[in-house]
């Protein structure tokens, strides 16, 4: 018998895009945000989760995504309730063919959907799992902890290196951020948007967000 996953989307779409605190939706609900490098696999992770191929735009060119995108989902839970929450899809960070006034303009306006979203409760940040954390992974990271933002670590392109290595690969990004292995969102969720593995676990860490 297959087993019932715990949380599941079942509805996806697009609601708006924004630069600025005065395009934010109107909207009373909970907002998880999803970021990470540029071309870390955050599109395809995000088409992935919600089973909508083309929710997110996908793109092999790095740092494609420079505006803020909010989804509107519904997650199904085995007793056939449903919790709607809001996907915020955040710009790709780090991409150094960008102009350094362009960055410092991403930076400036993610801080402020960051520091004056009062619906934000959980921030996935989106690591290849391939490689350890870069520097501006390193800084995103602590920038979130210090300002009491929850943070799960999501290492993508899973399938990309051999099971065997996977545990070992989480550990040099746990290491390299330096995570606090007792605090929340302290284990490094491995995901792979070709297979589905860590899918059932990430959405299970978000309906734990949802039902607090």
């Amino acid at each position: 018998m297959t087993a019932v996953a715990a949380f599941n989307i079942v509805k996806a779409s697009y609601v708006a895009t924004a630069v600025n605190a005065g395009q934010y939706p109107e909207s009373e609900l909970t907002e998880i945000a999803f970021i990470g490098r540029s071309n870390v696999g955050k599109s395809s992770l995000i088409n992935s989760l919600c089973r909508r191929h083309g929710l997110a735009r996908t793109s092999g060119t790095p740092g494609k995504t420079q505006t803020i995108n909010f989804f509107s989902l519904t997650g199904k839970l085995p007793d056939e309730s449903r919790l709607d929450f809001m996907l915020v899809d955040l710009p790709g960070y780090g991409y150094a063919k960008r102009a350094q006034t362009a960055r410092a303009t991403w930076s400036n306006f993610i801080e402020e959907y960051w520091l004056k979203s009062t619906r934000l409760k959980l921030v996935c940040q989106l690591i290849d799992v391939r490689h350890p954390p870069m520097e501006s992974d390193i800084n995103v990271y602590q920038w979130l902890v210090e300002h009491g933002l929850p943070v799960q670590v999501v290492a993508t392109k899973g399938d990309k290196i051999p099971k065997s290595r996977i545990q070992q690969h989480a550990q040099a990004i746990s290491t390299g951020l330096n995570m606090p292995v007792l605090a929340p969102g302290g284990r490094v969720i491995t995901y792979s948007t070709v297979t589905g593995a860590g899918r059932d676990e990430l959405l299970d860490v978000i309906r734990i967000i949802l039902l607090k």
